[in-house]
This record gives C-alpha cells, structure tokens and sequence, in this order.
C-alpha cells in the first residue's frame, strides 16, 4: 500500500497515540503525534517568556519554533532547537497550559501547514517510510489537516474508560483518587478544544471506532480492519 494515509481523532484517553503508533508499526508507515506539537509550542513559549494569553505574541512565537518532529513510530521524538522536549512536554504544567495554545486559531493555522507539510513527505519520499506512508493522529485530522486522506478513522470511547486510562498513564493506577485526579485534565482540555474543532462526532466517511470495551491490542487491530477495507 503505497503512500497510505492513514487519519485518526478523538478525544483525551481514548487510546489515539498508542493506537496509532501500533497501526503505523504494522504497516510499516511514519507516525505523526499532532497533539505532541501543540504541546511543543506550549514549551516553546513558556521557555521564552511568552504570555500565553498574548494571542497575537504567541502565535508569532509558534511561527519562529525551530520544531523537528521524529515520525519512527516505535521512537517517535519531538526536538525544538536541538533540545529533546520529548519528556518536558508530558509534565503537568504543560497539560495545564496547552489549551490555551491550542485554541489559539492563528498557532493552530500555523501547526496545521506544518502537519500537512509532514503528510505530504511522507507521501513523496519520506526519511521513515520512504514514501509508504503516514499515519497521523489528532483532534481534526480527519476534518482539517488530512480530509483526503485513505483511511479516516474517529476513536472514542466512554468517559470512564477514557479517565481511568489517562489515570494510568499519568498516575500508574486508575483507582477511584486518581481518577478523580484526572478528571478535571482531560474533561477540560476536551471541552476547550471542542470550541475550535470538532473530534466528538464522525464526520461523514470517516468511520469510529469504539474502544470502550476493547484492549490496546484489539483496538489496533479494529483500526487495522478498517485499512485493510478500503482494499
């Protein structure tokens, strides 16, 4: 399968990354962590000063980030200006602060040619997959960055699945306290995001896919079940 583009959204917690980095190792394609760039730029700015409530600033500062994204989905890194903020962007400031970056509509113009710009090398020669492809996750890829894309995929899942996952990733236990330590992360990053894209409701062609009741491996493989559908 030639210069497949694989295109999946959803919410916070219900297995986007994972998923995606599953399906793209199976296939043998580039994996592009859309989330992981607003969240560099969050970094970005906050490195250099920038107030987050300064739209216009913010934007111009995202414009300048010297953002280098590795697409080798089993080692998938994020570097700006030769540091590795692959970590950095995963702590707790950063989660509390990036929705702000994220509805930024200007930073979000920026970070979506950047993406296409991506998609499009990975569909021509790209250093990973030398042209076989891209699998690409986010909240509008499916509707904004990607709409052409071969496979477009919506994952969800219930709010309970999705809180007791991120509980585990974050907290190492998705017990009663660390779910309710998480709640406010995910239910609120959703809720501010969903003023600037939609990710809840498939748009028409793409296809969901609930993991609800599903494990990491059963997931990738219902993914991979609507690849190899398109035929």
């Amino acid at each position: 399968m030639n210069a497949l583009v694989v295109a999946i959204d959803g919410p916070s917690g219900s297995g986007k990354s994972s998923v995606s980095k599953g399906v793209a190792r199976a296939l043998g394609l580039a994996y592009l962590d859309t989330g992981a760039m607003y969240r560099a730029a969050t970094w970005w700015c906050l490195d250099r000063g920038v107030d987050l409530a300064d739209q216009p600033a913010v934007a111009d500062a995202v414009r300048a980030m010297p953002l280098v994204m590795g697409v080798d989905p089993s080692a998938p890194t994020v570097t700006v200006g030769g540091t590795d903020v692959g970590a950095a962007i995963r702590e707790t400031a950063i989660s509390a602060a990036v929705s702000a970056v994220a509805t930024n509509l200007a930073v979000r113009d920026e970070l979506r040619r950047l993406q296409r710009a991506a998609i499009d090398a990975e569909r021509a020669s790209g250093s990973f997959s030398e042209g076989r492809g891209i699998v690409a996750e986010g909240r509008d890829i499916t509707t904004v960055v990607a709409p052409d894309a071969d496979v477009r995929v919506l994952l969800t899942a219930s709010e309970e699945a999705r809180l007791a996952r991120r509980a585990l990733d974050v907290h190492g236990s998705a017990d009663a306290a660390s779910v309710e330590a998480t709640r406010d992360q995910v239910l609120r990053r959703d809720a501010d995001d969903s003023m600037v894209v939609q990710f809840h409701t498939a748009a028409d062609g793409v296809v969901t896919v609930d993991s609800s009741q599903l494990d990491l491996p059963q997931t990738i493989e219902a993914v991979l079940s609507v690849v190899r559908a398109r035929g």
